[in-house]
């Protein structure tokens, strides 16, 4: 059988794949598993285990969070419920509240009906292979639950949650003088926010108005059926008209748990993750900060940063496609900066996991400190044309294994040479196996993407 725990957490159709029952049981193995061993006794509360539970805007958000918070109170842990709140916002707190472990109800940039539940460690890092694979092997398996007052209770702090989440943000590019006043580092930064009607719809806009930016917000109505809807880093275009139409210098959008950036220059053209990973790993070597003079990447980042970086004297180290895999191999190395083509960035001198409320500071920070814009930025990390198509309903399990597949895919990487590559991945969240190809024309990666697709789809048909 197939792992339950895809490349970020259990996702899948709210109700139907990630139902209540599901929830209760992920949470109630969950503190099986990432609880202390010590056994509690009923009639010793003190010393009590503790998880926070966040989510975002979804309407199944409300079930998904009773649930999973029911499996967990049920086995002896007090919950807080910080409501509505970024997932890198859990990860911090999860951190500085020194709790046994976070969780949120999310599933990021995928359409309002999905759902999903990540979990996060002591210390706000997202759980490796080993651990989900515990607790999927306890799910649904009867244990000797505490009672009296072993079982936990339910709190409610959404505000104070959130208040000490933006604080942290705002800190990263302007702490608190010694008299306490707030530095306005982006004073007179004209910049608009697409905050995909989801959880950072209070966050990103506090956090950057407080840093002194002149914000336009759009897309921070969230009603719990309009998350991503036409919106946010997946929809930029709204985002896109609308600097143009300001004047702003830039803008920035981000995912439904605002993981993830992605930015818009004053054109109106895209600036993705690649270009603004390429923009900070070279303001982290300048200020000397970036360990080992290396940036973290995935097989997806674009073959025309490596190239950039290599010239500005940076190296990159390659990983799977997930954020988690990103950190792993940072933490392994010891590197302080890395990400994804997504908008996925993780700055490990300020965060755990990916965080867009953050890079859109950083990034914004250094358009202001840098005197340039954000195209000019850009355009030292030139992209190759690259295509990506998504071909649905297939053997995704299949994708490196079958041979005409694998025949083709050596097919095109002779043709390409050394000016571009293909990549097959199945996705991690979706039954859909992903074909891209980067080359030296769009032209060119359009035909080699298109027959690599057509071979995917005709040999994994199920």
């Amino acid at each position: 059988m197939p792992r339950m725990f895809g490349t970020d957490g259990v996702r899948g159709l709210a109700n139907r794949d990630l139902t209540a029952k599901l929830a209760l049981e992920l949470g109630d193995a969950a503190v099986r598993v990432l609880g202390k061993s010590d056994a509690r006794r009923d009639d010793q509360p003190e010393g009590r285990r503790r998880a926070l539970v966040g989510r975002d805007t979804r309407v199944s958000g409300d079930f998904l969070a009773a649930a999973l918070s029911a499996g967990m109170t049920a086995g002896g842990f007090d919950v807080i419920d910080a409501g509505i709140i970024p997932t890198p916002g859990i990860a911090y707190l999860t951190s500085v509240l020194n709790v046994e472990m976070g969780a949120v109800i999310s599933a990021s940039h995928n359409p309002m009906p999905d759902n999903g539940i990540k979990f996060f460690a002591r210390g706000g890092f997202k759980l490796a292979d080993g651990k989900e694979d515990e607790i999927e092997a306890v799910l649904g398996k009867e244990w000797e639950r505490p009672t009296g007052a072993g079982v936990g209770r339910i709190s409610h702090d959404s505000v104070t949650a959130t208040n000490l989440y933006i604080d942290h943000l705002v800190s990263t590019i302007a702490p608190l003088n010694p008299d306490k006043t707030q530095p306005k580092p982006l004073r007179g930064l004209k910049i608009v926010a697409d905050c995909a009607n989801g959880a950072t719809s209070v966050v990103a806009p506090e956090a950057l108005r407080r840093a002194g930016a002149d914000v336009i917000v759009i897309n921070a109505s969230p009603d719990g059926y309009n998350i991503n809807k036409h919106a946010g880093s997946t929809h930029p275009e709204q985002l896109q008209a609308m600097v143009k139409a300001t004047d702003a210098v830039m803008g920035v959008a981000f995912d439904g748990d605002a993981d993830r950036c992605l930015a818009v220059d004053e054109d109106g053209n895209m600036v993705n993750g690649d270009q603004i990973m390429g923009i900070l790993a070279r303001a982290k070597k300048e200020a000397g900060k970036l360990a080992d003079n290396t940036l973290v990447v995935t097989v997806m980042s674009n073959l025309g940063l490596k190239l950039a970086l290599k010239d500005m004297g940076i190296k990159t180290v390659q990983t799977a496609v997930g954020d988690r895999y990103v950190l792993e191999e940072m933490l392994r190395g010891g590197y302080t900066l890395g990400g994804e083509q997504s908008g996925h960035v993780i700055n490990r001198e300020y965060a755990t996991t990916g965080d867009g409320t953050l890079t859109a500071l950083t990034l914004c920070n250094e358009v202001v400190r840098s005197g340039k814009s954000l195209k000019e930025l850009a355009a030292d990390f030139p992209q190759l044309p690259q295509t990506l198509v998504n071909v649905p309903n297939v053997d995704k399990q299949a994708a490196t294994t079958n041979a005409k597949v694998q025949a083709a895919v050596e097919r095109e990487e002779k043709l390409l040479g050394d000016t571009g590559r293909v990549l097959l991945r199945p996705s991690g969240t979706e039954p859909l196996v992903r074909v891209m190809a980067e080359a030296a024309t769009q032209e060119q990666a359009d035909e080699v993407c298109n027959r690599l697709a057509a071979v995917v789809a005709e040999e994994l048909a199920l």
